[in-house]
């Protein structure tokens, strides 16, 4: 499968970035960011989203943002990232935002047809900034008896477009067993940017009562752990799943499942998630992560219909 072309203009950085006081400036401390850094914004996203002033905005290209992001009608896109020749080498096209970004947040879009009669649809995501402007958008791609039948276990291709509709990533997800008593047959995913050249994959990890993933690149090496509770289950709080380096056991960032509210979580599969990473890791690692976040949303929280969603490797 080839990939799809990405047009722009030549020695135009893809990713345009706000003017703020006469100088370009980006939405993070150019410190070292990250996890754990005291300037960057507390684990939890509880974000305020209305500080009285309006936020510097950094923009991916394309139509101007609408008023609900803080643009205006007919509006021209703010200037490049800063200068010709900044985006970083090896970036796969379409993802150049995620290099000036520490955190992400996921929203899964209510399904009318899913609420009222619980007949499963395809899920929908919005993928936003910690600022809560959308960046990216994700849908999953299945059949009708897939969806019906295989519940959360089911197999899908996931498509993930930029603002400007054009797929950036694609999520590839078999049919496989989740339980601990099947150890030969546990989930994994393959995550491909552009669509065609795969850049890593998700593997989760035998172990007798913890969900465990190994976050892989393109040959399958295994270079950061994924770690979540025993009972991932948000009974009126946040469920957090640890991320560390292959060879240690010192958090870098993590994935948090948030609590939505009693009415949310009790009649709807909708969920809301944010991924903490390190400013500087690998875009292409950054990209696995949001892969595994979607794994980790139909493993464990994801219901079809009367089955209670599952909430630990025994099941």
């Amino acid at each position: 499968m080839s990939a799809p072309g990405y047009p722009g203009l030549p020695n135009q950085a893809p990713y345009p970035m706000a003017h703020h006081g006469g100088q370009m400036v980006a939405p993070y401390p150019s410190g070292p960011g990250g996890y754990g850094d005291p300037q960057a914004p507390p684990p939890g996203f509880n974000m305020s989203y209305d500080q009285g002033q309006p936020p510097v905005v950094m923009y991916q290209p394309g139509p101007a943002p609408g008023p609900e992001y803080g643009g205006h009608p007919g509006a021209i896109s703010p200037a490049p990232l800063s200068g010709p020749g900044n985006v970083p080498v090896g970036v796969p096209p379409g993802l150049e935002y995620l290099t000036q970004v520490d955190q992400i947040l996921i929203h899964q879009k209510v399904e009318l047809l899913e609420a009222f009669i619980g007949f499963e649809t395809n899920n929908q995501y919005e993928i936003k900034n910690s600022l809560g402007q959308k960046i990216y958008k994700a849908k999953e791609k299945n059949d009708c008896c897939t969806r019906n039948c295989c519940g959360s276990l089911r197999s899908f291709d996931m498509k993930i477009k930029d603002n400007m509709d054009r797929e950036v990533m694609r999520l590839i997800r078999p049919f496989r067993c989740v339980s601990c008593w099947c150890p030969c047959c546990l989930q994994e995913m393959e995550v491909q940017a552009p669509p065609g050249t795969t850049i890593g994959y998700i593997k989760q990890d035998w172990h007798p009562f913890l969900p465990r993933f190994s976050i892989q690149g393109a040959n399958k090496e295994t270079c950061l752990k994924l770690e979540g509770p025993c009972l991932a289950c948000n009974c009126c709080g946040d469920v957090n799943f640890e991320l560390k380096g292959k060879d240690n056991d010192k958090p870098i960032g993590r994935i948090s499942k948030q609590w939505s509210g009693l009415l949310k979580e009790v009649f709807t599969d909708t969920d809301n998630f944010g991924i903490q990473f390190p400013l500087d890791m690998d875009v292409k690692m950054k990209a696995v992560l949001l892969g595994a976040c979607f794994l980790i949303d139909f493993m464990f929280f994801e219901k079809v219909g009367e089955a209670n969603q599952r909430s630990t490797v025994f099941s």
